[in-house]
This record gives structure tokens, sequence and C-alpha cells, in this order.
């Protein structure tokens, strides 16, 4: 269980709606990826807001739908590019990539004014 070595990484571009459940997901690989959603590949889905992945895999007989949502910060996501719809990723990349996403806050201090 949970053995992704030999599985290939591809990613939507751009945002997409995760409401969408195994059904949804599995028909946005068929039409933009031209794949088969039960090849061996981690598909990887994030949202507009870059605060959640939605992975989409087959293995052995189902699905699985991993999500993990960010607490702090958001994931650097690839954008359309030459309206390339996929993107592909090694194993360790995509690793790295939901690992260590970009943190983007600002530094909450107080101002302390003085009168002059």
């Amino acid at each position: 269980m949970f053995s992704y070595q030999d599985y290939e990484v591809k990613l939507a571009c751009g945002a997409t709606d995760l409401r969408k459940s195994i059904n949804g997901l599995s028909e946005i690989v068929m039409t933009n990826f031209k794949l088969d959603p039960r090849d061996k590949v981690l598909f990887g889905f994030c949202n507009k807001r870059r605060n959640l992945v939605k992975i989409l895999v087959w293995e052995d007989n189902g699905f699985w739908i991993h999500l993990k949502r960010f607490e702090r910060g958001k994931v650097v996501w690839p954008e359309f590019i030459d309206d390339e719809l996929t993107m592909e990723l090694s194993l360790q990349d995509f690793h790295s990539l939901l690992g260590s996403p970009g943190i983007s806050q600002k530094v909450k201090r107080k101002q302390v004014w003085r009168k002059p």
C-alpha cells in the first residue's frame, strides 16, 4: 500500500475545481491528459488558492484520492504555458514540491508611534 516508486507523476497545470471527486478528476485525466486514469500515474491537481492538492491514483483494483491541505503558505504550482494543460515531474520532485511550499505571509508586527 502506498508504494509509488515505479509510478509517473503528471500535474494538471493551473487551478482545478477540487470539489470534484474520482469521477470528475478521472474525466479531466481522460480529456486533458489523454490517458487512462488506471495507468501507473499519480495525477496531481491544485485549487485556485494553492492551499489544497488532490492526487488521483489507481492501485490494484481501485482509486485512491490523497488530499493535502497546507495550513501555512501556498504550494508553487505550474501555470498554463503555451496552452500546455499538463506537466510531468519525477516522483522526487513532486515530493519536494509538496513538502516545501513557498511561504508567502506578511510579517506581523506592531508599529510603535512616538509623539514628537
